[in-house]
C-alpha cells in the first residue's frame, strides 16, 4: 500500500500541481489513500468534489480536471498527421465551467488570487497544431459553432436555414478556428517544388504554398477611357449572365479541389460597365469568395449599390504620375476624378488602392504622388511597363537609374504608410541592406499560374495579363486542367537563369518585362535585374 501511495502522489503532483497548492492537507492526504494507481480525470475530479465536501472551495474538481488535460497534453507530445477534410483537433478537450479565472490560475499557480463564480462558459484545452504547445482558451461563440458544424456534418442548406451563414460567413468561420488551431484542414494543393525553388537561408517556408488563389477576371473589354500605354484594345465577347453565373460555380470548385480560398477580382476594361457586374458581384459573395475590383473612378451611389451586395477586399483605381503627366496618359481630368473617388471610398469604409505604371518619363513622380496620396489612400504600388499594345511606344528607366530609384523608394517607404512594396526586384535592394525579404510581385515572387491567372472575356486563360501567356480556354477546358497543364507548370517554374538565385522564391524578377524586350522568359532574366554574384 505504501508504494500505491508514492506512485499515487508522484502522479498526482504532475498531473495538477496548482490544485495541490491549494488543497488543505486532509483533503490532499484523503486522494493519496483512496484514489486507485490507474485514476482518470472523472475519477479524480469526483474524489475531490467528495473530499472537498462543501467547502469553498468549490473550483477544485473543475480545476483539476482542466490541469489534468492541460499536463497530460504538455507532457505527451501528439504527432499531428496529414488530414483530408475538414476535422476537429484530435487533441482537443472541452470543459464547461461556471468558475472563472480557471485558466489564469494553471499559468500563474503562485497568483493569490483563487476561481470566482461567474457566469457559465466553455474552455478549450487542445495542442496547437503549428507550435505544438499545450493551449487553454475561453470558447467564444463562433469556436463553439464551428465545432458544432465539423461534429454534426451540418449541410451548407442547413447552415443557412437555421444559423443565416452564407458560404463566406462558413470559410471566415472555419479559417478563423483553424488559424486558432482547433480545427484542422487539409493542407493547400498550390504548392511549389521545393527542389526547383532552392530556399536561400532568409526564405521562409511560407513562400512556398499558398492559402489562396486568385481569378483576375477581365470580364468586358469596354473601357471609358484608351490610355497612351494601354496592352489590349482588342474586340472580345463578353460573358453573358449565364456563363457567368457558371464561371464563378466553377472556380468556387476549383478552389474547394486545391484547398485554397478563391478571390475573385474584377476588372476589364472597366468591370463596372459590363451589364451583369452587379449580379457577378453578388453571386461570388454568395458562393463565399473574396472579391476585389481593379477598375476606373465611380460615383458614390455606384459604390453604395456595390456594398448592399458586400464590401469588397479593395477597389484599386490607377494614377500615373503628377496631374499633367497623368491626364497626358489617361485623359483630361482624370487625376482629380481619381482624387475625388479615393475620397467616396474613404468615407464608405472601402480599402483603397492605387497602381502606378513606371515608365522612363514618370519615374522621377513616384515618390511625389506618393505624399499626395500619403492620407488619400490605404495603398500605393508600382509595377513596371511592359511594353505591349500600345505600351510599346513608352519606354522603361535605364537599369542604373531603376536600381537607384528602387533603393530611394524602398527607403522612402519606410518613412510613408501607403507605399506598398510589389516590384520582386526591390528583394535585391532588401538583401544588400540586410533586411527582411517580402513576397515580391504576387506574394510568391512572380504568381504567375502559380496563385492567379487571368481570364479575358472571351475566355482565354493567361499566367498573366500583361502579357501574351495563353494557358487555355474556359469555354472548352475547365479550369483545373488548364491549372495542371505542363503548360502552365513550365510559367510557374519560371526562367532557368533564376534557378540557382537565393532569392528566387520571392523574386524570379517579372517575365512580362522580360518578354517585352524580347527576350526569352524560361532562359533569360529580367533585364534590369542588378543583382550582383557576391549577394
Amino acid at each position: 500500500m505504501r508504494t500505491q501511495s508514492i506512485i499515487i502522489r508522484s502522479k498526482l503532483g504532475e498531473s495538477i500541481p496548482v490544485c495541490l497548492s491549494i488543497m488543505d492537507q486532509h483533503v490532499s492526504a484523503d486522494l493519496h489513500d483512496h484514489l486507485p494507481v490507474d485514476f482518470s480525470m472523472e475519477t479524480l475530479a469526483r474524489a475531490i468534489e467528495e473530499s472537498i465536501n462543501g467547502r469553498d472551495s468549490g473550483f477544485l474538481p473543475d480545476l483539476a480536471r482542466l490541469e489534468f488535460i492541460f499536463n497530460n497534453l504538455k507532457n505527451n507530445p501528439h504527432e499531428f498527421k496529414e488530414v483530408t477534410s475538414t476535422v476537429i483537433n484530435p487533441t482537443l478537450h472541452m470543459i464547461e465551467t461556471a468558475w472563472r479565472g480557471l485558466r489564469e490560475k494553471i499559468y500563474n499557480m503562485d497568483s493569490a488570487v483563487n476561481p470566482a463564480p461567474g457566469k457559465r462558459e466553455i474552455l478549450l484545452v487542445y495542442r496547437d497544431p503549428t507550435g505544438g504547445e499545450a493551449e487553454i482558451r475561453t470558447a467564444d461563440p463562433g469556436d463553439v459553432l464551428a465545432l458544432k458544424i465539423i461534429a454534426e456534418d451540418i449541410s451548407h442548406e442547413e447552415l443557412k436555414k437555421t444559423f443565416g451563414l452564407t458560404p463566406r460567413n462558413y470559410d471566415d468561420l472555419m479559417e478563423s478556428a483553424c488559424d486558432r488551431g482547433i480545427i484542422l484542414k487539409p493542407k493547400s494543393l498550390i504548392v511549389r517544388d521545393p527542389v526547383k525553388f532552392p530556399a536561400g537561408k532568409d526564405i521562409s517556408p511560407e513562400y512556398f504554398y499558398s492559402e489562396f488563389f486568385t481569378l483576375q477576371w477581365h470580364i468586358t473589354q469596354a473601357c471609358d477611357l484608351h490610355c497612351r500605354h494601354c496592352y489590349d484594345r482588342s474586340s472580345r465577347e463578353q460573358p453573358d449572365l449565364a456563363r457567368g453565373l457558371e464561371i464563378i460555380r466553377e472556380f468556387r470548385e476549383f478552389c474547394d479541389s486545391r484547398n485554397v480560398r478563391g478571390q475573385i477580382t474584377f476588372t476589364g476594361g472597366n468591370p463596372l460597365l459590363h451589364p451583369a457586374f452587379h449580379d457577378f458581384y453578388m453571386e461570388a459573395g454568395e458562393k463565399g469568395l473574396l472579391r476585389a475590383i481593379l477598375g476606373n473612378p465611380s460615383t458614390g451611389n455606384e459604390m453604395e449599390r456595390l456594398l448592399e451586395s458586400g464590401m469588397p477586399e479593395f477597389y484599386q483605381v490607377s494614377l500615373e504620375g503628377l496631374e499633367e503627366h497623368n491626364d497626358y496618359i489617361r485623359g483630361d481630368g482624370h487625376f482629380k476624378r481619381t482624387i475625388e473617388f479615393l475620397e467616396i471610398l474613404k468615407d464608405l469604409g472601402i480599402y483603397s488602392m492605387v497602381m502606378l505604371t513606371l515608365t522612363r518619363d514618370n519615374i522621377d513622380q513616384v515618390i511625389p504622388l506618393a505624399e499626395i496620396l500619403r492620407n488619400r489612400t490605404d495603398r500605393f504600388n508600382f509595377s513596371r511597363l511592359a511594353l505591349f499594345g500600345e505600351g510599346a511606344g513608352l519606354a522603361l528607366p535605364e537599369n542604373n537609374k531603376y536600381a537607384a530609384f528602387l533603393e530611394e523608394y524602398t527607403a522612402a517607404a519606410q518613412e510613408n504608410p501607403v507605399m506598398g512594396l510589389k516590384d520582386s526586384l526591390i528583394n535585391i535592394v532588401k538583401k544588400r541592406a540586410g533586411q527582411e525579404l517580402f513576397g515580391g510581385c504576387a506574394s510568391y515572387g512572380c504568381g504567375a499560374a502559380f496563385n492567379f491567372v487571368a481570364l479575358l472575356p472571351d475566355g482565354e486563360v493567361h499566367a498573366c495579363r500583361k502579357m501574351p501567356s495563353m494557358l487555355g480556354n474556359l469555354n472548352s477546358e475547365s479550369l483545373a486542367s488548364i491549372y495542371d497543364s505542363s503548360l502552365a507548370a513550365r510559367y510557374r517554374l519560371g526562367t532557368s537563369a533564376c534557378a540557382g538565385c537565393e532569392i528566387r522564391p520571392v523574386c524570379g524578377g517579372c517575365p512580362a518585362v522580360t518578354l517585352s524586350n524580347g527576350l526569352d522568359i524560361f532562359k533569360d532574366r529580367d533585364p534590369m535585374c542588378f543583382l550582383e554574384s557576391d549577394i
